[in-house]
């Protein structure tokens, strides 16, 4: 499928994990890809990988976030699409009662405030064109509780959520969609190294998920893929589960 044939498309967090796999699956469908991340050693190699630019940029900050969105503006005149993917999940990101109040910051800006900047920035873009696609990575645990908390990541993706449906009806008549992607666990380097500090952790979430396994990266970058293109052309202002089953479950199949 060329779905994205001729469309610019940035992907925040692009390095690793969900955003390298989005990467790749937007270049197989015709997009020009612009990666960026924090990490350049990473970064650039991932960008060679998909024939596309890296640009390096910490999203907590508003300067080089304004100033991503200008040099992919100036380099090819326009941006298609936004994925705003970048992420956090620190080990000490815990219960409420032992998360301090560094961690809780540290992840709210990475994972909450990072989406606002980087919607902020990208919109008048997307107006100046009467178009534009807006992907910005939620979670489940933004529409279910777990026992086995991470408060302040639980806490960001539901704001990411609730600010990508209100962007999303603010921006329809304007031709912008705006999606809140909510993957179940996804096995990724960020989700194998929290789990291998705790493999009880992970065999506790592990047992609900009904499809009896992790999702793989590509398969969320599947679904990115769809909500960036024009086959998603009615969808906005949606939580968009892939979870293999885990929100709609009461209980697992044996």
């Amino acid at each position: 499928m060329q779905r994205l044939e001729g469309r610019v498309a940035v992907v925040t967090g692009g390095a690793s994990g969900i955003g390298l796999a989005t990467a790749r699956r937007f270049a197989e469908e015709g997009a020009v890809v612009v990666i960026a991340d924090v990490d350049e050693a990473a970064g650039k190699p991932a960008a060679d990988q998909v024939d596309g630019l890296f640009v390096k940029a910490d999203v907590t900050s508003e300067d080089d976030v304004r100033a991503l969105y200008r040099t992919v503006q100036d380099a090819y005149g326009r941006i298609d699409v936004a994925f705003n993917n970048a992420g956090i999940s620190p080990p000490d990101d815990d219960s409420i009662l032992e998360t301090g109040l560094d961690t809780w910051r540290r992840v709210q800006d990475v994972n909450l405030t990072s989406v606002y900047l980087c919607c902020k920035h990208v919109i008048p873009y997307m107006l100046e064109r009467g178009k534009g696609s807006i992907v910005n990575t939620a979670s489940f645990v933004a529409v279910m509780g777990a026992a086995t908390s991470q408060i302040s990541y639980t806490a960001s993706k539901g704001g990411v959520l609730a600010m990508s449906r209100e962007l999303g009806v603010q921006f329809a008549r304007q031709g912008i969609r705006v999606n809140a992607l909510c993957p179940g666990p996804v096995n990724t380097p960020l989700l194998q190294e929290l789990f291998a500090k705790d493999p009880e952790r992970a065999a506790r979430r592990l047992v609900h998920v009904p499809a009896g396994r992790f999702a793989e990266a590509s398969e969320i970058a599947a679904a990115v893929a769809f909500l960036a293109s024009d086959d998603a052309s009615f969808i906005t202002a949606s939580e968009f589960l892939v979870d293999g089953g885990i929100s709609g479950a009461y209980v697992t199949p044996l």
